[in-house]
């Protein structure tokens, strides 16, 4: 499981992190919503080394991610990450930007990386674009290689940061549902979203983030539906 203890992170003098304790166990589907600059997506990069800490533990799996000795490349191995842009590779086709990571991290030869890209091209709803190009597709379309293209290192977790955010209203759903899939398969995810339908569909629990802390977490029943918190509440009746 991923466990997160009184995190603290600064950039300089802005305290972006102020104690937070978060527990993801396997098979759980947490997500994290609240306001633009209230920590969510740095909290992420923190739980990926992306980003160091400045107080506090992150543990992953019984490592602690943050210690000097570990191994971060290992690390992120089991930590499968999709950003709000794609970045995928213009000049490699769909299979070939998939079956990267695999060969380049893992030394999996090109047959075994591309048979593993393959599956998970297929299981996103891309098994029809494999020798096409990114910058012919949609941004959907593209968006679903990035999650697919994490998904060939075969990763126990997923982190999302707002994977939709970038996205045209119209090719949000695609992606969801794809999400939506990845949960039904068991996976561990972690996502930052403003999709508030979206989070209290798939969601085991739901934080919500203000101003660096958590204000209040618990089921989406619990913090959507009746939230207790006034903060939550102002929240959710601006987005909502």
């Amino acid at each position: 499981m991923i466990e997160i203890k009184g995190v603290h992170k600064s950039f300089g003098d802005l305290e972006v992190l102020k104690g937070i304790d978060l527990t993801v166990n396997r098979g759980e589907v947490v997500s994290i919503i609240g306001a633009s600059g209230s920590g969510k997506s740095t909290l992420l990069y923190c739980i990926n080394a992306i980003e160091s800490i400045n107080k506090g533990n992150i543990i992953v799996d019984g490592i602690d991610v943050h210690d000097k000795k570990t191994d971060i490349n290992a690390l992120r191995q089991n930590l499968g990450m999709v950003f709000q842009q794609w970045n995928s590779f213009p000049h490699l086709t769909v299979l070939e930007n998939a079956a990267l990571a695999p060969q380049v991290v893992k030394g999996f030869s090109k047959e075994k990386a591309e048979a593993i890209a393959t599956k998970e091209l297929t299981h996103v709803g891309l098994g029809d674009k494999l020798h096409e190009y990114p910058t012919k597709m949609s941004g959907g379309q593209q968006q679903r290689l990035a999650i697919a293209r994490a998904l060939a290192m075969e990763p126990p977790y997923m982190l999302f940061d707002e994977v939709t955010s970038a996205l045209d209203p119209e090719l949000v759903g695609e992606v969801l549902d794809t999400l939506r899939l990845l949960r039904d398969d068991g996976m561990t995810m972690i996502c930052v979203t403003h999709e508030i339908a979206f989070a209290k569909e798939v969601s085991d629990k739901v934080a919500f983030f203000h101003e660096g802390l958590i204000e209040e977490i618990g089921t989406p029943q619990e913090v959507l539906d009746n939230p207790q918190k006034e903060r939550t509440q102002q929240f959710l009746s601006k987005v909502l």
